[in-house]
């Protein structure tokens, strides 16, 4: 319980984080890259919450790593295109590791769970 809970915290806190920041992006991104990153991290966070009030939790915990994964090539994306400062990339680079981290500890448990 404890793992789930960590790795849904992480990701509300993340993106408390990132969408103040997303709203500041140019027009031309905002509703690319910006509505992107919203939506995935929406995504994961429905996946999460899923996860948490079901039984057969390893198959969304994947589907939420996969998407963990294209988050990163997107941040690193909006990075690269200066939408997001150094600083900001480091931060999400390390919250985003962090929620993997918490995913991938609740997966594990989730495969050794018995039904």
């Amino acid at each position: 319980m404890a793992t789930e809970v960590d790795a849904v915290t992480r990701l509300y806190d993340y993106l408390l984080w990132l969408v103040p920041k997303l709203e500041k992006f140019p027009l031309s991104q905002k509703y690319l890259i910006g509505d992107r990153l919203e939506s995935l991290l929406l995504d994961i966070l429905d996946l999460l919450v899923e996860a948490a009030y079901t039984r057969n939790k390893a198959g969304l915990l994947q589907r939420a790593n996969i998407k963990l994964e294209q988050l990163r090539y997107l941040v690193r994306l909006a990075k690269d295109l200066k939408l997001l400062s150094l600083n900001g990339y480091e931060f999400s680079a390390r919250a985003i590791n962090e929620i993997g981290v918490s995913v991938g500890g609740w997966l594990r448990y989730a495969r050794h769970e018995k039904p």
